[in-house]
């Protein structure tokens, strides 16, 4: 199997919902190509900001269905397959290979915390049944777990395994985590915090997988583009503008604000619902009006 060669903005797409249990379809279609035609390089589906572990499985499995068909192979498509089942997380996988996606995104299973000699059995067991190529998702703020680097270290030996995902915001971390990976060519390092891609760039990471690229793709993607070049002022311009799309995080008043706010911006920009699935809702008019302002100063001009 020829392994992409994963690099740039890769969002972590939100999964459009009409109720509990069922896509917002039209919307899901709107907001696969509203992000293609910002010029991403992959697509990640199923994770944090796609309320994954809310789903059903059979949700799930349709959502992998719609969103590789109708990628049709512009970009590589990537899905969480992190489950607190194995057998689950495999079943997933298998079928994500024959809908067509590219590679697998796993986190630790959460609730029973492993030990780290435990994760990396773990890791090697799941790579071992998988059909397709994993990247491991640091995520300790969902997980209460850390991928430690002498795991990481350890899980560059498996071949099926060809990268990190981090979204730990520890800058520290990441460096060590980029040594480990430079010791294998076909190793990528990605950061999730949006703050931190360019730097980690500079550093020499691949690219980040940032929430907000699901509202405004094609300005992640230019400023992946300018700290790649080394184009510092264009870096510093353009951060500042990433700067306004974090203030969509911090508009509720509970974690689970990040995926709201994206999901308000995508509504009132008229590309989907902003369904949540439980045990959460979506926001009220209040919020939704401090979303619109947002959008304002972004120079998005809301359709609701």
């Amino acid at each position: 199997m020829t392994i992409p060669d994963y690099h740039g903005i890769i969002p972590p797409m939100v999964t459009p919902l009409r109720d509990r249990d069922a896509l917002d379809v039209p919307g899901l279609e709107r907001l696969v190509e509203h992000i293609l035609d910002g010029g991403v390089h992959s697509l990640f589906i199923l994770g944090t900001t796609g309320e994954a572990p809310s789903l059903s499985y059979r949700l799930r499995r349709d959502l992998i269905d719609r969103v590789c068909r109708q990628v049709g192979g512009r970009v590589p498509v990537l899905v969480g397959i992190t489950d607190t089942a194995f057998v689950e997380s495999v079943e997933l996988a298998r079928h994500a290979a024959a809908s067509g996606a590219q590679a697998l995104v796993v986190a630790p299973p959460y609730y029973f915390p492993a030990g780290q000699p435990e994760l990396l059995e773990y890791f090697q067991h799941l790579a071992a049944e998988l059909p397709l190529p994993m990247f491991l998702y640091n995520m300790p703020a969902m997980t209460k777990l850390v991928i430690e680097p002498d795991t990481v270290r350890a899980c560059r030996g498996i071949a099926n395994i060809i990268g990190v995902k981090d979204s730990g915001g520890d800058l520290k971390y990441f460096q060590r985590v980029l040594e480990i990976a430079r010791e294998r060519s076909d190793w990528r390092v990605f950061v999730g915090p949006e703050e931190h891609t360019a730097e980690t760039v500079r550093m020499g990471g691949h690219g980040g997988v940032n929430g907000g690229a699901n509202v405004c793709p094609r300005l992640f993607v230019d400023q992946f583009e300018a700290a790649s070049r080394g184009d510092s002022a264009r870096v510093r311009e353009l951060q500042a503008k990433i700067r306004q799309v974090d203030k969509l995080y911090r508009i509720g008043r509970h974690a689970s604000a990040i995926v709201k706010g994206l999901k308000c911006a995508l509504s009132l920009l008229g590309i989907c619902d902003d369904f949540m699935a439980e045990p959460f809702h979506r926001f009220s008019e209040p919020e939704r009006k401090k979303v619109r302002d947002v959008l304002g100063e972004l120079g998005l001009h809301s359709a609701a």
